[in-house]
């Protein structure tokens, strides 16, 4: 079990609340042993491998679709030791069977068209018994964390999938309730072992700020240096967090909100996320 002030240290910079919480399940729910070998499907810019990498030496595999996304991982991580970053589909996954102690599903099966081929192929590259940690968008969002398409879903029966305003829905195919999350895997064979639900609470038009504004600005290379080390996921060591910073003040406002926040809300309560874990089983 990692040190919960070790993962506070390391989300530090963090201003996505409910990503914080995404972390905080994938780091209880996947082996992170000396020897362990985990596949980050698809792992993006490299996040969680970074922080994995700095709490363990576990083997480590990163494999995205998109060839500007890995550009942007191996520029994150490309640098550390034990970490293959490999382009790939989870449709075809570039690996043997039984290969695996844990995969990382985190934000993914909504943007794919066919969720049970791709977990299907995900329970073939586990060794029996190994788990994965999936993490999707809940369909019963709070209001305040995309109040724009929460309105137009209301009233208008649409939502907006593309462009800053994208929010919750941004390139996804869908949300996800429990049952349906719970039904994709266990279709793929995967047996059910917990689930949880998380980020109740938030600042009003948060994932619009986040990843509308915030994230584009910080790529953009426009922020200055302090601010860049205040904003940026993988240089918590390099922030000193001092609320002079005006990066380090806005992520205080937001620990605010996030503080009522449970890592698993009741059910029926509107969350940002829903969260699986699932094993392969034994012969």
């Amino acid at each position: 079990m990692v040190d919960p002030e070790l993962i506070r240290h390391m989300t530090r910079n963090e201003a996505d609340m409910a990503f914080k919480k995404r972390v905080q399940t994938i780091f209880e729910w996947i082996p992170l042993h000396d020897g362990a070998r985990l596949l980050d499907c698809a792992c993006g810019r490299g996040y969680y491998l970074n922080m994995i990498r700095y709490v363990s030496r576990c083997e480590l595999v990163g494999l995205e679709l998109e060839d500007a996304i890995i550009r942007k991982a191996q520029r994150n991580v490309g640098h550390l030791p034990g970490i293959t970053l490999t382009r790939g589909n989870i449709y075809a996954l570039p690996f043997p069977d039984n290969w695996f102690d844990g995969v990382i599903l985190s934000e993914i099966l909504e943007h794919i068209e066919d969720d049970v081929a791709g977990l299907h192929e995900v329970r073939r590259v586990l060794k029996p018994g190994g788990v994965v940690a999936i993490t999707v968008p809940n369909a019963n969002y709070p209001f305040l964390w995309d109040p724009i398409n929460k309105t137009l879903e209301t009233l208008f029966h649409t939502k907006i999938r593309r462009g800053p305003l994208a929010g919750i829905w941004a390139n996804h195919v869908r949300l996800y309730t429990r049952e349906q999350l719970r039904t994709a895997v266990e279709r793929a064979g995967l047996v059910v072992e917990a689930e949880r639900a998380f980020t109740h609470y938030s600042f009003p038009f948060i994932h619009n700020l986040v990843y509308g504004l915030g994230k584009p600005l910080l790529e953009s290379g426009l922020l200055p240096g302090k601010l860049a080390d205040a904003a940026d996921r993988t240089a918590f060591d390099r922030n000193n967090g001092s609320l002079l910073n005006p990066i380090n003040l806005g992520v205080a406002v937001l620990n605010f909100f996030d503080r009522p926040n449970k890592l698993n809300e009741p059910p029926g309560r509107s969350t940002v996320n829903l969260a699986l874990l699932g094993r392969k089983a034994a012969p």
